[in-house]
């Protein structure tokens, strides 16, 4: 077989692996997103607005601007359901824009769990067809390994441990008294899938800070 042939068979071994296709998809978005993040300094320096120096923006990985958190008291189905299908399922860790919780305007890249799927209007005013009920992530320790504590500021954070959405391999802990409402569009790349066992133990966190 030629050099040519051999080049050719390996780039198509490569185009049908699924990790490959994330791999791509995922840095087409992030360069969506530096376009849009140059795009939107030049128009502040324009303005004569100085460019912010956190480097967070006002709007997820679509462009759209964040939804508000999900209103408390609307019961909520959790249902996990991870597939190989290159979109986020509830199960599945994703890595998405977070908007901070004092201000819908400024956030980060961050990784997210996804708890469940629901119409919009369910849990909130804003925002339309499909949401993404999902959990942030921190690899900061605020509780013990496998436990569930709530801190002084009354956030409830259950350890989960190491997974590959961490390409350090560090443990994280998801805060189960925020639930995000996140477009599916502004999810920038799956990470990893979260066990069952891990899964039913968020949960049942979320469902006593409820």
């Amino acid at each position: 077989m030629s050099l040519l042939s051999r080049l050719s068979s390996t780039v198509r071994s490569l185009a049908r692996d699924p990790s490959v296709r994330r791999g791509v998809r995922g840095l087409g978005r992030a360069a969506l997103r530096a376009a849009e993040q140059q795009r939107g300094a030049g128009d502040r320096a324009g303005s004569g607005q100085a460019p912010d120096p956190r480097g967070v923006d006002s709007r997820g990985a679509d462009g759209s601007a964040a939804l508000a958190d999900r209103r408390p008291g609307v019961p909520l189905r959790p249902s996990y359901d991870p597939h190989e299908d290159d979109r986020p399922d509830p199960g599945e860790i994703v890595w998405a824009w977070v908007h901070y919780e004092e201000d819908t305007t400024r956030g980060k890249d961050r990784p997210v769990l996804v708890l469940a799927e629901e119409d919009a209007a369910v849990g909130g005013t804003d925002g339309s067809g499909t949401v993404l009920v999902s959990l942030m992530l921190t690899s900061r320790d605020r509780t013990e390994a496998g436990a569930t504590r709530t801190d002084e500021h009354g956030a409830t954070w259950v350890d989960i441990g190491a997974g590959d959405w961490d390409r350090q391999g560090r443990p994280s802990e998801v805060r189960a008294d925020r639930l995000l409402r996140l477009s599916p569009a502004a999810v920038r790349r799956e990470g990893a899938r979260l066990d069952r066992e891990r899964f039913d133990r968020v949960v049942a966190a979320v469902r006593a800070t409820s």
